[in-house]
């Protein structure tokens, strides 16, 4: 197909041509990448298929800066019958004609914090995203009523167009779009029917008030891809039903009392991801492939039970807690360090990053004992395509680091024991003392060590005043095994109170079977016992915490928790 049979389109909504246009970049960007390829090294078909990919962004003119706000919504359906109301939310993809790297990639989105017990919410929520082309986009937003519970009802939609971005659009200010009752639940609309019937002033049509801002040009040499500017929104959820399950507990704001809790953590980091950050997931075995497309009766399971885990342990509800930077700053840099618990309790996180600069992290390894939560499969969605992957931790120095410092030269908490923190005063609040030691041991994308300077540069970017080191789950494997040791006798004896027998310093990956060695084996010297022995007792003790809970007669939300527990396994 010629450029000059493309015919031009007219100024507003996109039709047929919008694709027209679409599939000619496709083949011109596929033809200057099958000319790029030429004379190139072919891949060693001795390894898996996946992991690191060289694709280039393809070169396009720089677009421009655009400021989307969803101020609020009116006449909401009621999707929850006892308060006839809605916990209404907005999910938004922005979808436009560049051309991606791979079909797999997925689309950038937003989500707003939740309104609770409204009908008509107001967020005034701002999503700001550079490099959005000439050409326009089209924005799609979902109206959700959140139900931890159950699953999230779509109350409606409203498409936003445009057609083409430059000195001739205006903007759209405070601008009400009716919402498509069409994809909507049936039993939130008619319970608003039914409403309707009875009461003056409730109507069926609901709709979104969205305003739409151009900032001006974005400063890029490439506008081949968006990325989400800002700002920098963090949530935090915790669930006492995975904590139960994963054995993990807080201690509450007495000192004293524990609960049973699995802390998840989001961070919106400011783009754009360095373009060197993108890996694929590796087919180290015939069914990964199914699972990560769902395209075989076997991947399909997976996918969906990978799905619905990571809707689980990344959920929303009530007690979870939201928060947002204008930019990246000091202040978030501390509220990193507040998510992980400062260098508290020897903590090792699991960790993903994906292409829009989404930042998903959870105390998940070796020690829980439930493996499939430690997989980077789950932290990612089962996305085919992130920026990076891997595992990290944070340790505390005796006195702040100078710039170019070395975390090997410095005396650290862990091991070390060092005063003016924990396990026995309060953080400091400064980031100048912590170091964030950040690897790619992550059996499922296996992140190339050679960008490991470019991630470091991102997340120096995004964490002002934290020092950050990088580690090569390969190359630095004595060092990162020693440090991940360390990390896990401390969190022994911050949490349990009894010295850790020194281990063995060999390789450990969140994604081996084994569990560690709990407190009371240590304390009691008893024999190691076997892996299936191990799992059988993990399996099994669940159950018996059920029972318990049933003999007695528990508050309520112990007999809530009990229950959900008996339902999830």
């Amino acid at each position: 197909m010629d450029n000059e049979k493309i015919a031009p389109q007219p100024n507003g909504h996109r039709s047929v041509g919008y694709a027209t246009k679409f599939d000619q970049k496709a083949e011109d960007l596929k033809a200057k990448k099958d000319q790029h390829g030429k004379g190139k090294k072919e891949k060693d078909d001795s390894q898996p298929a996946g992991g690191y990919d060289d694709t280039s962004v393809p070169s396009m003119p720089p677009g421009y800066t655009v400021k989307f706000t969803f101020h609020r919504a009116s006449q909401l359906p009621m999707a929850d019958i006892n308060s006839m109301s809605s916990d209404p939310y907005i999910l938004a993809t922005l979808f436009t004609d560049l051309p991606t790297r791979h079909k797999q990639d997925p689309a950038i989105r937003f989500r707003t914090p939740t309104i609770r017990k409204s009908c008509n919410p107001e967020w005034n929520a701002e999503w700001i995203v550079a490099n959005v082309p000439a050409t326009g986009f089209a924005l799609k937003v979902r109206v959700y009523d959140e139900d931890p519970a159950d699953h999230d009802d779509r109350l409606g939609n409203v498409h936003v167009k445009v057609d083409s971005l430059g000195q001739e659009f205006h903007g759209i200010r405070e601008q009400s779009y009716k919402m498509k009752k069409r994809m909507g639940s049936k039993r939130a609309y008619l319970i608003r029917g039914c409403a309707a019937m009875f009461l003056r002033g409730v109507h069926m049509s609901g709709e979104v008030v969205i305003s739409v801002e151009v900032l001006g040009k974005t400063d890029t040499d490439n506008g081949g891809h968006m990325w989400t500017l800002g700002p920098c929104n963090w949530s935090k959820h915790l669930s006492p039903m995975v904590g139960r399950l994963a054995g993990t507990k807080d201690v509450g704001k007495d000192g004293k009392t524990e609960k049973y809790s699995f802390q998840a953590n989001q961070i919106q980091l400011a783009g754009p991801v360095p373009t060197s950050l993108y890996h694929r997931y590796v087919e180290f075995k015939p069914f990964v492939k199914g699972m990560f497309t769902a395209t075989s009766l076997r991947g399909r399971i997976l996918h969906h039970a990978l799905h619905h885990q990571h809707s689980r342990i990344y959920n929303y509800d009530r007690d979870t807690v939201y928060g947002s930077f204008p930019s990246p700053s000091r202040d978030m840099t501390l509220q990193f360090l507040d998510l992980v618990h400062y260098d508290k309790g020897g903590r090792i996180f699991t960790y993903v990053l994906t292409l829009d600069g989404l930042w998903r992290f959870t105390e998940t390894g070796k020690e829980f004992g439930i493996d499939l939560l430690s997989k980077h499969t789950m932290h990612s969605d089962v996305n085919i395509y992130i920026a990076f992957s891997g595992e990290f931790f944070i340790r505390r120095s005796k006195r702040p680091h100078n710039e170019g410092s070395d975390l090997v030269l410095e005396e650290t908490h862990p091991p070390a024991e060092i005063e003016g923190g924990p396990p026995k005063n309060d953080p400091p609040k400064d980031p100048a003392y912590y170091t964030l030691v950040i690897d790619n041991d992550s059996g499922t994308y296996r992140p190339n060590a050679k960008v490991l300077p470019d991630l470091k540069e991102f997340m120096q970017r995004n964490l002002p005043g934290l020092d950050i080191v990088i580690l090569d789950c390969n190359g630095d494997k004595d060092k990162m095994n020693k440090w991940k040791t360390e990390q896990r006798e401390r969190k022994k004896v911050e949490r349990t109170g009894v010295v850790a027998v020194q281990g063995d310093s060999g390789s450990i990956s969140s994604s081996d079977v084994d569990d560690i060695d709990d407190q009371q084996r240590v304390a009691e010297g008893r024999e190691k016992q076997s892996k299936k022995e191990r799992i059988a007792g993990k399996i099994e003790e669940p159950f018996d915490k059920v029972k318990e809970l049933r003999q007695g007669d528990r508050d309520r939300e112990a007999r809530e928790t009990a229950d959900d527990l008996g339902h999830s396994t």
